[in-house]
Order: C-alpha cells, then sequence, then structure tokens
C-alpha cells in the first residue's frame, strides 16, 4: 500500500496555506487607526466591560434549548426504527411526547417563559408572589 499520494496532497495544502498567508501579508493594507485594536461587533463598538453578568433568563432558555435538542434527537431516533418497533414503540413515544408537553405547560403556567415584566402567581402556600 503507497501512501505517497496523501503526502503529496499534504504538502500541496501546506504549500497553498502558506502561499495564502504570505500573499495576504505581501498585499494586504497596513495603517493603524485608533480602532484597529478594539473588539467590534456587528457595527457597534463596545461599551463597558467585558465582564458583563447575563440574566438568569439567558441560562435557562439556553438550558430549554439543550434539553428539546436533545428530545428532538431521541424522537429522530425513534423515527428512523418506527416500522421495526410497531404499536409499542408508537404508544411509547406518544407517551414521552406526553410528558414533553405536560412539562411545557407546567413551566409555561409556572411562569419560566415569560420575558416580559413579571407576573402575579400563586405559590403553593396559596399567598401573592410576584
Amino acid at each position: 500500500m503507497t501512501l505517497w499520494p496523501l503526502g503529496a496532497y499534504f504538502l500541496l495544502v501546506v504549500f497553498l496555506v502558506a502561499g495564502m498567508l504570505l500573499l495576504s501579508h505581501l498585499l494586504g493594507e497596513r495603517h493603524r487607526d485608533l480602532a484597529t485594536d478594539i473588539p467590534y461587533e456587528s457595527g457597534i463598538i463596545p461599551t463597558g466591560t467585558a465582564e458583563a453578568r447575563f440574566s438568569a433568563k439567558f441560562y435557562l432558555i439556553a438550558m430549554f434549548f439543550v434539553i428539546f435538542d436533545l428530545e428532538a434527537v431521541f424522537i429522530f431516533a425513534w423515527a428512523v426504527a418506527a416500522r421495526e418497533l410497531g404499536w409499542l414503540g408508537y404508544g411509547e413515544i406518544a407517551l414521552f411526547i406526553g410528558i414533553l408537553l405536560a412539562a411545557l405547560v407546567y413551566l409555561a403556567r409556572l411562569g419560566a417563559l415569560d420575558w416580559g415584566s413579571p407576573r402575579w402567581y400563586s405559590s403553593p402556600d396559596g399567598t401573592q408572589d410576584r
């Protein structure tokens, strides 16, 4: 088994990347403005520090995304094997989706999905909380 084509391809890629970097360095524009080294995001000049604290709602939405993304993987895996699983598999995925929907309704009623101003809800002990 010969490996020379793989080695030739590797050398070609290394020379191509080195050539593009060299050409970029030789032909690139050189200037030093005041804002050259400042981080720049979507046309907005940053203000404040980079150590800003995120709201807990940001992390909540991130966790919801991960959880529902993982559940989508389980549902896709079921869909691939749906014919082999038969009616028992259908009942199991229906139960799985039902539990997901119940959890989503519970979170919505609890107010965990509200982005707006806090609303009044009744806590388990019967008192009004915000």
